[in-house]
């Protein structure tokens, strides 16, 4: 949706969580992963580490307020519109900030990026790994699940069962996710049930259920269930980053954050009345996608150049204020324009003339 959508369409806690949780992830990589491996950053900040390497469960939350989003979304939506909406939504977006972020590790070359014209083309259609190419940048692993979730969605629509077994859905997913992850473990499945992180969008999903139809036991149970595969599935990312970072969140902690990012959703929904929509939570929802795409490798690059002048701390400051700032600038003259273009050219194309439009709170 652009910025000039009506203010009263959006839900301006969404937009601040939105916000946290991309900043979360700013923090891991700023502050944890750059200098934990990889070779990304020529000095850490061991002081902030600590704290720093929860922010990877900025990406959680992200998919917990997708669920929720993508739930509303579908409402009232056939599996065509919302197929549209959804392209507008991710790849004017991605496109300019891949390009952005190609651009600068063209010229900079820094020596744990080695880019190239083949790799970029074949990030121009977003599952570059699939053609044998590695993204341009990291973080859009998770863009990658996002779309595969949006295409199950739209494919549910066009059966006409995603409104009409919602519940039934979102238990066969919840059962083929557990047996995935701890009986067949298989690599095919988890990429296109998403079942590591299943748990995650199909809370988001019952949150909305329940906020629009009411509490029932199924709802309550599935959400329940839903919760705890979420926090013993922690331990997949956690064994990861052991793996490859040598350390990890305990699982105590890790548990108690999960139930904590939850409850950050619940209350961001039930205030939702509380904090009306205004230009400033629109502005900061809005910039939250371009921030994530565009922070990571960039950021990598900025911290290091400024390090040696400025000192490491207002180094990452500052990276971070210019990202922030970056990502208005992507958003507000960029992509609200280049997805107001999709949408008209999509819509003359395929939709009926009053179809486009309702997209509240993109996720």
């Amino acid at each position: 949706m652009s910025q000039n959508a009506p203010l009263a369409d959006r839900i301006a806690t969404l937009d601040y969580l939105r916000l946290l949780a991309a900043l979360s992830v700013v923090a891991f990589h700023y502050l944890f992963r750059g200098a934990a491996a990889d070779g990304f950053l020529a000095s850490g900040y061991p002081e902030a580490a600590p704290f720093a390497i929860y922010g990877y469960l900025g990406v959680n939350l992200f998919f917990l307020i997708s669920g929720y989003v993508i739930a509303w979304s579908a409402e009232g939506r056939n599996w065509r519109d919302f197929a549209v909406a959804r392209f507008v939504r991710l790849y004017p977006g991605f496109l300019i900030c891949m390009t952005i972020s190609f651009a600068v590790l063209a010229v900079v070359r820094p020596p744990w990026a080695d880019v190239s014209v083949t790799q970029y083309a074949a990030n121009l259609l977003m599952f570059a790994p699939a053609l044998g190419q590695p993204f341009v940048d990291g973080v859009y692993w998770s863009i990658i699940l996002e779309l595969v979730f949006y295409g199950w969605v739209a494919l549910a629509l066009l059966a006409g069962v995603f409104q009409r077994l919602k519940l039934e859905l979102v238990a066969g997913w919840l059962v083929l996710s557990a047996l995935n992850e701890y009986a067949f473990g298989s690599g095919a499945l988890r990429l296109i049930f998403v079942t590591e992180f299943a748990p995650l969008f199909t809370a988001g999903i019952l949150f909305h259920h329940i906020q629009t139809r009411g509490r029932s036991a199924e709802a309550i149970v599935l959400l329940a269930a839903s919760v705890m595969l979420s926090t013993s599935l922690m331990g997949v990312a956690q064994g990861w980053m052991q793996e490859h970072y040598g350390q990890s969140v305990r699982t105590g902690p890790l548990a108690l954050a999960n139930f904590a990012i939850h409850g950050l959703v619940i209350a961001a929904i039930a205030l939702r009345k509380v904090l009306p929509p205004t230009r400033t939570a629109l502005a900061l929802g809005g910039l939250t996608y371009p921030l994530y795409l565009l922070h990571q490798n960039i950021g990598y690059v900025a911290i290091d150049f400024a390090a040696p002048y400025t000192g490491r701390w207002p180094a990452a400051v500052l990276t971070t204020v210019l990202m922030v700032a970056l990502s208005f600038a992507v958003w507000k003259w960029l992509e609200a324009p280049a997805r107001k273009a999709s949408a008209a050219l999509l819509k003359r194309l395929f939709l009926r003339q009053d179809s486009y439009g309702r997209d509240p709170h993109p996720a």
